[in-house]
């Protein structure tokens, strides 16, 4: 039990696409099954409490109830840059990335665990922003 929260990427394939058909061979779809998208899992944490904090605050409007939602690449960008600010400078942490405790979120300290958390979502992130097919939409969801 704990705190897991993915993101993910997904694109919606139209009545029209080609792919449809191939994926659905490859797959061995009844031919009555409708394939409509394509998702991938970018990103996965575990108990990385101060990021699940700043995805309910930010995108989920301080709704932590565990359900999906739609994440901008600004948006993206911005929990980018804040991480890239607490490498430069590990002091400013607390004030920048707050951690949030809670029933199987994990620690709540500023330790290695915190940064190599810090240092996992600039990957991530990273990953996202250099995808060089922008026909994705991103969704960030968690289950505690």
């Amino acid at each position: 039990m704990g705190l897991d929260m993915y993101l993910k990427a997904r694109r919606y394939l139209g009545y029209n696409d080609e792919r449809r058909k191939s994926l659905k061979e490859e797959f061995k779809a009844p031919e009555h099954w409708e394939l409509n998208e394509v998702s991938f899992e970018v990103g996965y944490w575990r108990k990385a409490n101060a990021i699940h904090k700043w995805f309910v605050d930010n995108i989920q409007s301080g709704e932590d109830n565990c359900g999906e939602y739609y994440v901008n690449k600004v948006d993206l960008e911005s929990l980018r840059n804040l991480c890239l600010q607490i490498k430069d400078d590990p002091d400013k942490a607390q004030e920048l990335l707050p951690t949030r405790g809670g029933f199987f979120f994990g620690d709540i300290a500023y330790d290695e665990y915190y940064f190599a958390d810090i240092d996992h979502t600039i990957a991530v992130i990273d990953s996202v922003l250099n995808c060089e097919n922008t026909d994705f939409d991103y969704y960030y969801t968690s289950s505690w």
